[in-house]
């Protein structure tokens, strides 16, 4: 009787466009989910109710500055998979290096510090990673005998 040979899965390697937009989604769900679930801290409702979060008073400007503070991760989903290499990189990095403070930021209104603590926490795990896809970026290098660009270290 033969043994079953084990099954090896492909694991081609994902493209740096596609790592970045499932990384800013990701950044998306967890920016969401804390702004959702801190509907259940204490006061909050109330202080919605009063026309105020944090402690800044509900407003026209307010809303459009929430609303483009949370579009700009969403266009980025977009743009990491549209954008050629070279304004992808630059884009990503200024993008999430701007996030970092505004990020760190929505920790100061949080109730519970658990809480907010760990959502900053773990969406600033994100931006590293979009960071470090970025920097990271696999180069090309030009053949000597053909227009053809390669990737570094690949051999026909």
């Amino acid at each position: 009787m033969s043994t079953p040979r084990p099954v090896t899965l492909d694991d081609r390697p994902m493209p740096v466009k596609a790592k970045l937009a499932a990384a800013w989604t990701s950044f998306m769900f967890l920016y969401a989910y804390v702004d959702i679930l801190g509907f259940y801290t204490p006061g909050t409702i109330t202080d919605i109710l009063d026309n105020k979060v944090f402690e800044f008073e509900l407003s026209q400007t307010f809303s459009a500055s929430a609303l483009t503070l949370v579009s700009i991760p969403i266009f980025m989903v977009v743009l990491s998979m549209t954008l050629p290499a070279r304004a992808n990189r630059i884009t990503n990095l200024v993008v999430a290096a701007v996030y970092v403070p505004a990020t760190v930021f929505n920790i100061a209104g949080g109730h519970y510090l658990w809480f907010y603590g760990l959502g900053v926490v773990l969406e600033l795990v994100v931006l590293a990673l979009i960071v470090r896809y970025a920097v990271t970026w696999p180069r090309s290098a030009a053949s000597a005998t053909s227009p053809v660009r390669e990737p570094v270290g690949v051999s026909r």
